[in-house]
Formats: structure tokens, sequence, C-alpha cells
């Protein structure tokens, strides 16, 4: 209702709903709070709303009845009037019009995450059982020795997973992990290892030590004869030529009866190259005999010390809820119970085996769900059950050589827990089966582990799980990473052929290991070489030099409204890229979490950046400021979603140590800001005055004092000098290899200086032949000359033919005028 061609109420939003009943009772709850009768003339909005009424309403929509009667009434009287609508500029005061139609945006479709899932071989939609929140189970350590970058290819390859679904896709993750305390590789190893320090604590002589290790490697050359695997094999034979290059020697020095202090030393050698081979001649003697059951948690408490050292140095986050075998052993007995009660498995001779035939027979399941076409691969199913599992007799005590150990019967030599079975205990599968039951309950969203774990290992959990819960979907989604290679060769713990992690850290840092995985896919096998390694460095040292760039660009003085600058073309370019390269990493991490093409994408967007910052340089104008900052920022929270950069600071990689960076920047930039323009100032005053020993100290400031102290000047002409922060140990290297390659430069000129001056000197020497005596002095080929000591005859005493007389006629002539121009600088003086 207007006055004075005001609106006095806005029905326009009711002109979207088109059932009369819903309009009517909308109209009336609205009219409830409103005054409606004030006014003398209906809107443009009144007169809409009338109309698209059939009717008066009903009475018990009270509000909206008044208010059409009334709106009746002032029709009615204006009918004969004015014109109810009228628009024209005149009168656009007299009613007011309504908002037009919406146009609501068409959008694209937004990618959803797809992950490769090995149940399928394919990427399948992820869809977590249990809205935003995840479960996940990662199989883990086996811990009777030192972890090696393929365990590393797994670890750091989930880590980065799990912090892009948590961090990235913001999903609620609980990432519950093992640790594999109880197993047969533990338990030879547990006892190998006492076996041998309760040798050495005998401190056998050399001879004894020479006639043990020769006993031991009796059946150890019988292993190598029987042995087909070519690696394995190759292996073997690396130990036992290791073995004869320490026998041979003692050998000899105990037969000529050398000195005490020579046989020591010599016998020592021998023990460390013959220990594995020795261990297990010992396991073999007397491994029977260990019983006490602290013996076995020695060695894996140990290697799990090392396992959590060497996770932290990797930057790996800890998981959720870690659960390690020998604590569950009373969880597992339940569980191996239950499938027991469930017709699923059977106890023969104190062990009980899972009977794959009656499960696979059952409707509901299905055995070798991952790896179907493995299914009766006996080697397989055998290095499954352990080294201490596969005698004759533990064999044929199963149904079907498919099934396998749940709980197992424990020999002389090995721990053991009461059961209803008797003295034993658990088999390999079954602990992971029982204890992320135990904490994730009956189905799971992810599970994950290496390639090689897909059968019999994960196959067998997924049935003996299912089995227990009696469910088809244990696990919803199977990742698996896949293998690492050394340089192209298989790594192997088995066949000795691994780089420790603690290796591999002492020639790169976490950092760089963790962008060489970033740089592959997850699932694809990964080469560990030198060519990778200086990859993911090359990356590093290309993002350090931009966040460096960036942070000299923001710490240009401006005032605070200063900071926000124009846009021209450039920066409308560089934005739009910016963007486009955002869209493309997010599309990238939804397809299978593809870190490779993301780092890829991110490294394309540095480089438009630098083209930027370039171009605007070479133009003496500032980047600006607030893109840079946006770019920058993001890269970094990119960054440190895949775990390559730790710390608060916004931009970049840390300098000086996580934790540190930011509060070393800002205290001592300020400083060194102050020295550099003093610095120019002086360089400034010595360039006019042609003060050489100043300039040069200026640049040994720069060049050797402080690199040392973590800090890059770098001069550009004409603008000023940028201060960088760098870690001291990437500035040292530099500098080392800038003076290596000035140094290698300096040699190949010298080099060339040299050869120049020989072969000037050679010139020389030639050029003061006199052309009559240059062919006398070559007696084996001319044994006649005339009076100008040209050849008329060869060796043979024969005629110079008319065609090689040619030929000497041009070499003389050559040598005359060779001669001739040395006979006139002689003269010259030169």
């Amino acid at each position: 209702m207007s006055n004075s061609g005001e609106q006095a109420f806005e029905y326009g939003f009711l002109l979207r709903k088109r059932e009369t009943d819903t309009l009517v009772g909308a109209l009336n709850e609205y009219l409830s709070t409103r005054s409606y009768l004030a006014g003398f003339s209906p809107s443009l909005a009144d007169q809409e709303a009338f109309g698209l009424l059939p009717g008066p309403p009903a009475p018990q929509h009270v509000h909206t009845l008044r208010w059409y009667r009334h709106i009746e009434a002032l029709l009615q009287d204006a009918s004969s009037q004015l014109p109810l609508v009228d628009l024209s500029p005149q009168n656009s005061m007299k009613g007011k019009r309504v908002q037009p139609p919406w146009s609501a945006p068409v959008g694209k479709n937004v990618p959803q995450l797809r992950l490769y899932n090995s149940l399928t071989r394919t990427k399948e939609l992820f869809v977590p059982q249990n809205g935003n929140q995840v479960l996940w189970y990662s199989c883990g350590p086996t811990v009777y020795d030192a972890s090696h970058m393929g365990h590393a290819r797994s670890y750091i390859s989930f880590d980065i997973l799990r912090r892009i679904l948590k961090n990235y896709f913001h999903y609620d993750v609980l990432y519950c992990m093992n640790i594999t305390d109880i197993d047969d590789k533990i338990i030879k190893r547990a006892r190998q290892n006492y076996l041998l320090d309760q040798y050495k604590k005998k401190i056998p002589g050399s001879s004894q030590i020479l006639k043990d290790v020769i006993s031991a490697r009796e059946p150890f050359q019988a292993k190598l004869a029987e042995t087909t695997d070519f690696d394995k094999k190759q292996m073997l034979e690396r130990l036992d030529a290791a073995v004869t290059a320490a026998l041979v020697p003692l050998q000899a020095s105990i037969g000529s009866k050398a000195a005490q202090e020579v046989l020591q030393q010599q016998s020592q050698i021998l023990l460390e190259n013959a220990k594995d081979l020795l261990a297990d001649w010992l396991d073999n003697q007397f491994g029977s005999e260990v019983t006490e059951n602290s013996i076995f948690s020695v060695c894996p408490k140990y290697w799990e010390g090392e396992y959590h050292k060497d996770m932290d140095a990797l930057n790996v986050l800890p998981p959720d809820v870690l659960t390690r075998v020998s604590e569950y052993v009373p969880e597992i007995v339940d569980f191996v119970k239950k499938i027991v009660v469930n017709g699923y498995g059977y106890e023969s001779n104190g062990s009980v085996y899972f009977d794959t035939a009656k499960f696979d027979s059952s409707q509901q399941h299905s055995y070798g769900k991952l790896v179907p076409e493995a299914v009766g691969d006996q080697k397989a199913l055998q290095e499954g059950e352990g080294d201490l599992s596969i005698s004759a007799d533990r064999l044929s005590e199963k149904r079907s050589q498919n099934d396998f150990a749940l709980w197992k019967a424990s020999k002389p030599g090995e721990p053991s827990w009461d059961s209803p079975w008797g003295k034993g205990r658990p088999g390999w599968h079954i602990e992971c089966s029982a204890m992320a039951g135990s904490i994730l309950g009956e189905s799971m969203d992810i599970h994950g582990g290496g390639f090689d774990l897909r059968f019999p290992h994960h196959d067998n959990e997924l049935a003996q799980s299912e089995a227990f819960f009696e469910n088809d979907h244990w696990v919803r989604y199977f990742l698996h990473t896949g293998h690492l290679t050394i340089a192209g060769c298989k790594m192997s713990k088995s066949l000795k052929n691994f780089i420790t992690i603690k290796d591999a850290l002492a020639k790169n840092t976490a950092r760089q290991l963790r962008l060489a995985f970033l740089m592959h896919a997850w699932k694809d096998t990964l080469d560990y070489s030198a060519n990778t390694m200086e990859s993911a460095v090359q990356y590093e040292k290309f993002m350090n030099e931009f966040f460096l760039n960036v942070k000299d660009i923001l710490r240009t003085p401006t005032d605070i409204t200063g900071q926000y600058e124009k846009w021209e073309s450039a920066e409308m370019d560089l934005n739009k890229s910016f963007y486009e390269r955002k869209a493309a990493i997010h599309e990238a991490l939804c397809d299978n979490m593809d870190t490779r093409s993301a780092i890829e994408e991110m490294r394309a967007l540095v480089s438009q950046g630098n083209t930027y910052i370039a171009s605007r340089k070479s133009a003496k104008l500032l980047p600006n400021r607030m893109l840079m900052n946006s770019i920058a920022l993001y890269l970094t929270e990119m960054l440190k979603t895949f775990g390559a950069i730790e710390g608060a600071e916004p931009i970049g990689f840390p300098v000086g140590g996580n934790g540190q960076s930011s509060d070393l920047e800002s205290t001592v930039l300020p400083y060194l800001k102050v020295l550099s323009d003093f610095r120019e100032g002086v360089r400034k005053i010595a360039r006019e005055q042609k003060v050489t020993e100043v300039l040069q100290l200026c640049d040994l400031l720069r060049d050797d004092t402080l690199p040392e102290l973590g800090v890059r000047l770098e001069d550009h002409e004409g603008l000023p000098t940028v201060v960088k922060l760098v870690d001291r140990e990437t500035l040292l290297r530099e500098r080392d290899e800038k003076q290596r390659v000035e140094e290698e430069k300096k040699k190949k000129k010298e080099e060339a200086a040299k050869r120049k001056q020989e072969q000037e000197a050679t010139k020389l020497a030639k050029m003061k032949i006199p052309p009559s005596e240059m062919f006398c002095t070559e007696t084996d080929k001319y044994s006649s000359f005339d009076e100008t000591g040209f050849p008329i005859l060869d060796h043979e005493g024969k005629e110079i033919s008319k065609g090689q007389a040619k030929k000497l006629r041009k070499l003389y002539e050559a040598q005359e005028k060779l001669h001739k121009e040395y006979l006139q600088m002689s003269q010259n003086g030169s």
C-alpha cells in the first residue's frame, strides 16, 4: 500500500508461490505483523499479489481477507480515475516496480574425491560410512631390524594421504596402526641375537672361532647350492665371499703361529663377517632351549623405539591409536574362538586354522577378494605362515594347503600364551583383524599397506574378519602403496639390499625425501636414486627462492594504503592463472590424491610468478605486494598440507629450525637491512673513487662472511640489494659449488692457454726449419735429394712418382712461406 506513490509493503516474495493455498497462508502470516490498511492507493505489488488470488480467501485467513477487501475497494475506486500501472518516467513514483526474476547461476560440475581401491582395481568415489568421520587402519612394522626406505615408501605416502584427507578435504580421521612384536622373524632373530651374545660372552679363542665358522659354513653352503632365486643367490654369494675373505687370513695366521694380537684382530673380523651364518648355526643347535618369554621382547622393544625415532625424523605424524600384538593376545584368543564358533575355523594338534573352503562356499563370503588369481600360490602362502611354521608336520595338520594359521601351537624355543587349545601364539594375519576390530569395529573406511601385502596377508585378514563379523564389508577402500626400488633394483631386507632411513637422512633432509615421494604417484613404483633425489633437491631450491623473493618484496617499506596497488593487465593475467592452477591442483587431489600433478601445477605457478617479478623489476617497478603475498601464502599452505613445511611462519620454509624461523626473521632482518644499505653506500663511493680494495672487502662480506651466518646478499644493478635468510648449510654448499665452478673455469682457461702456448711453440719450431732441411731428416722415407733439399728418390732408391712429388712440392712451398715469416719476424725483433 502506498501513500504519495510510496510502496507500503513488499509482496514480491509471494510472486514465486504458485499454489493458491500456499500463497494465501504465506500472505496471512506476513500481514499478521504488519499494517496493511494505511495508505490511499494500491501499489504495483498490491495489484500483482491481488491478481494472483482467484477470489476472496477463506475466513480463517483473517488478515489476508481484510487486505483483499481493502484492495478490492481501492481498485474499484481507482478504476475510473487512473490507470492501475503507469511506468512512464513522469509517473514512476505513482507505484514502485517489483524486483525482476533472479537469474540463478548454472555452475560447473565440482570434482569429487576418488580413490584407487584395490578391492575393485579402479578409482571409486570416496564415501565415508559415517558422515565426515574416516576410520583408517594401516599395517605397521614388524620390528626386528632397522626401518629402511622400503618401509618409508608406505609410511611417508600414507602420512601424505592422511594429511590431505584431514587438512585439505577436512575429514575427521581416526588413524590406527599396529606394531607386530610377535612373529616368526622376530622369534628367530631374538633367539639368534641371544645365542650369539652368549657365544661372544664366552670369549672363544681364535681356533675355536675358526672351527665353529667352518662348521656353520657347511649347512650355509648347502643352502647356497640349493637356492634358485637369482637375487637371493647373489646375496648369499656375497656373504660367502665376505666369510672367505676373513677366514683364509686367519687360517694362515694360525698355521704360521702369528702373534696373539694379529690372531685376535683377524678372529674378530671373521666373527663380524660370519655372524649371520654363525647365528643360524647356533639357532639350529640350541634354539629350542631358549624358553624365557622376556628374551623375545628385548629385540622388538629396541627396534620399535628406533622406528619411532625414524618416523619423528621423517616428520611422519604418530598414529591416533597404536596397537601391539603382545598387548592384544586375550582379544586375539577371543577373536579366534568366535571364528571357530561361526564354523570357519578348526583346531588341529593345538593349532587353529582358517577353513578357506568352508568360507568360500558361503553365499555371503568370497575368499581372495584382492588377488583372486593368487589363491593356491603355495610359495606366497608359506611365506605368509612364516619360516617356523612350514615344517612337514605343520603343513600336514591342515585340511587344505590353502588354509592358514589363526593360532599356532608353540614349539620349544618359542614364546607362548595360554589358550583353550593349549600353549601357543597368534598367527600373523589374525593380529590385524583382532586389533583393528577392537578399535574400529565391524567395518572401516580405509585399510592401508604395502603392495606386497595384498596376498596372502590382506586377503586373509579380510576373510577371517568377515568370518568373525559375518559381513562382506570389513574394509570399504583398500589402499596399497607401490614398491620402492634402489636404482632400478628391488629393495628387500631379507636380501640385504636396502638403505636404512638413517642412512637416507644422512644424505638428504626429511623434506627432500618427502618431496621425492610427492613427485611420484603413491600407488606406483618409486625408484630411489641419485637422479630422483636431485630432482627433489632442485624443486626445494626452486620453491625456496620464490618464497625468499616474495619475502623481500613484502619487506619493501610502504604506508598502510601503499600496500594496495592498482591491478594492470599483468596482475589480471597472473591472478587468472593463479585461480586456474588452484583449480587444477584441487582436481588433481580429487583424482586419487595425485600429488605428482599437484606439485607440477605448483611449479608452473611459481614459474609464472617468477616471470611476473622479473618483468616488473626490468621495468624498475615493484611487483604487486598483495597478489604475490596471496600466491606465496597458498603455496606455503599446500606444502604444509603435504607435511613438507612445519612451523607457524606464514610464508616459505623454516630457517634456523622449526619454531624459531619467524622470530629469527623479524629479529635480525632489520639489522641486516641496515648493514646491506651501509654496504651499498660504501660500494657506490668505492666505485666512484675507484678504490678496488674496498670493493673486494664488500664482495668478501657477501661471498664468505655472511654465508657462514646463513645470510645471502644478492646485488642487482640499479636495484636495492636483496637480503635473504637461508640455511647455513645450503649457502655453504652453494659457495663451495660456486668455487668449484670458478676453479674448473680457471683450470680450463689455464689448460687452453697452455695448449695455445704449446701450439705456438710447435709452430715456431716448425717455422725455424728452412725448406731445404725439412725432408733431409726423413731418411726412412727418402734416400736422395736435389740441391734445394727436395726428395728425388725414395728409401728403396726408386724415383719419386709425379703424384707424390706434387704433394711434396705443396708441403715444401708451405714451409718456404712459413720460414720467410720467421725470418721477417726475426728481422723485426718480434
